[in-house]
């Protein structure tokens, strides 16, 4: 069992940046697939980014590739997510999620496990 707490949501300005982590609870967490999804009032929630287990390996949406890092300590037991030159279209509640391994495409929400209660973006223009 894993519990996931998300952190570092705001209120920002286009163009600025912040910062979400994601604090994981439980034994093993090396083991886990961590990724980021997003949910925009009124539509499904979507990939963001994901880092994997082992080699820690990435991969982001094509909306926020070169803009989002995510990133993992595995002695912290957090997973990040760097947001740099943010835009109103990344207003969304981002949610981390947790598997091992995720259960076929890693880009979708059936893949996951564990879900964090999600934390609150909204970037003014």
């Amino acid at each position: 069992q894993v519990q996931l707490v998300e952190s570092g949501g705001g209120l920002v300005q286009a163009g600025e940046s912040l910062r979400l982590s994601c604090a994981a609870s439980g034994r093993a967490f090396s083991t886990y697939t961590m990724a980021w999804f997003r949910q925009a009032p009124g539509k499904e929630r979507e990939f963001v980014a994901v880092v994997h287990w082992g080699g820690g390996g990435t991969d982001y949406a094509d909306s926020v590739k070169g803009r989002f890092t995510i990133s993992r300590d595995n002695a912290a037991n957090t997973a990040s997510l760097q947001m740099n030159s943010l835009k109103p279209e990344d207003t969304a509640v981002y949610y981390c999620a947790a598997a091992s391994p995720p259960r076929g495409d890693y880009r979708y929400v059936y893949a996951y496990d564990y879900w964090g209660q999600g934390t609150q973006v909204t970037v003014s223009s």
